[in-house]
């Protein structure tokens, strides 16, 4: 095992300088697009809404696109209209250093290349509770990721790859304030047009709610739960982020079974360690980390979540969200903080005790008093029509 991780990592860096010496001789083809969300996990996000807004507009009739997807041929994915290629493999440097448009969502290495006559729309994947890059407030001798970084290396992959950025997606007046202390870009290439992937929520029917439901095997007579937690910075081993389940899915059952299921859906960077338990079944379904949770959203009731992010598109649908923080104290101060303050502006009450939580889901107590509010000031834009404005702008910037 250590001498094939070995033979990768060198495999890894020939590839990378090969790339470095040779990725200006490929001349750019201004029809060829590329995508990536969540450094090649899947087929999702909003590299997903644009690409299939993208595939109906016939101004971009005769392009080709591709999308870089790890381990593709395992996981069974086919994108209609699409060509899929291999995250980090030698296509993927080839296609990256070809391709007039790059739709990506996440933070790409600083070992990417890119010319001055390429297009790279960053499109970003949250509106932010934790503070991001520039605006993390630590103590110098901080590391980060399993990498362990340093604050100002980790400043500087941002920095590396915001200056490659010809536009970058904000959702909201909040981003558009954020972002440029917090990714140090000007405010010219911040494009404020709402979330494409969000379009989904706001125009779902009841016939996608069945679709969903049947496709994952959701009984059609309960109501269903999403709990969705993030990742801990400060929570990892050598093969990942982890994260130590503070959920007694079984005092879940007791108390909710009746009425309820439950949808299990860990953030794409943590390792998910719950087994599954066969006393479990019929109640919780475990939802693997690189499925879409745009569908999650609209066939839920409720959302459980803590620090995560989704928190803020799921408002959208105006359901009650729960906010299990068991670890408040530790997190606000040992790790990132937040951008808000959280016991006022949240749609919801922040819990740190489970079974008190559980007991007002069961009771249906959920005080709905800031939701208007907070939809006004972040989803104000989310009319389902953002990836129509994000995809005038692809064209009009290529044109």
């Amino acid at each position: 095992m250590f001498i094939l991780r070995k033979i990768k990592k060198i495999a890894g860096k020939i590839i990378r300088i090969t790339y470095k010496l040779t990725y200006k001789l490929f001349k750019v083809d201004d029809k060829l697009m590329i995508f990536i969300s969540f450094h090649g996990k899947g087929y999702s996000d909003n590299p997903k809404a644009i690409y299939e807004e993208i595939i109906q507009d016939e101004r971009f009739k005769g392009y080709r696109f591709i999308w870089f997807i790890k381990d593709h041929k395992r996981k069974n994915i086919t994108i209609p209209g699409a060509e899929i290629k291999e995250y980090f493999s030698f296509s993927y440097f080839y296609y990256m250093s070809k391709a007039k448009y790059w739709i990506i969502n996440c933070k790409m290495p600083i070992y990417i290349c890119k010319k001055e006559n390429q297009f790279y729309l960053q499109t970003w994947h949250g509106t932010p509770l934790k503070r991001l890059a520039h605006d993390i407030d630590v103590s110098e001798d901080t590391t980060f990721y399993r990498s362990a970084v340093t604050y100002e290396q980790m400043c500087n992959s941002y920095d590396v790859d915001v200056a490659r950025y010809n536009y970058m997606i904000s959702p909201n007046a909040f981003c558009s304030q954020v972002f440029p202390s917090a990714f140090g870009i000007n405010k010219e290439r911040l494009i404020e047009t709402g979330y494409p992937r969000n379009d989904f929520i706001v125009n779902a029917t009841k016939d996608d709610v069945f679709r969903i439901k049947k496709k994952l095997n959701i009984p059609m007579d309960k109501k269903v739960i999403l709990y969705a937690p993030t990742w801990r910075d400060n929570s990892y081993v050598a093969a990942g982020y982890t994260f130590e389940l503070k959920a007694d899915f079984h005092k879940w059952k007791e108390i909710l079974q009746e009425e309820y299921v439950v949808l299990f859906k860990p953030h794409y960077l943590i390792i998910n360690k719950y087994e599954n338990d066969r006393s479990l079944d019929g109640f919780l379904y475990s939802i693997p980390a690189n499925n879409d949770i745009k569908d999650l959203y609209v066939i839920s009731d409720v959302l459980i979540t803590d620090y995560s992010s989704v928190f803020f598109d799921y408002a959208i649908l105006k359901r009650p969200i729960y906010f299990y923080m068991y670890d408040i104290e530790e997190y606000a101060t040992d790790l990132r903080g937040f951008y808000m303050d959280i016991h006022k502006e949240l749609p919801g009450k922040i819990y740190k005790e489970e079974n008190e939580m559980l007991m007002d889901i069961k009771n249906q107590i959920y005080d709905d008093s800031r939701m208007e509010v907070f939809n006004q000031r972040f989803n104000n834009l989310d009319d389902g029509k953002a990836s129509k404005r994000v995809v005038d702008i692809i064209y009009k910037a290529g044109h």
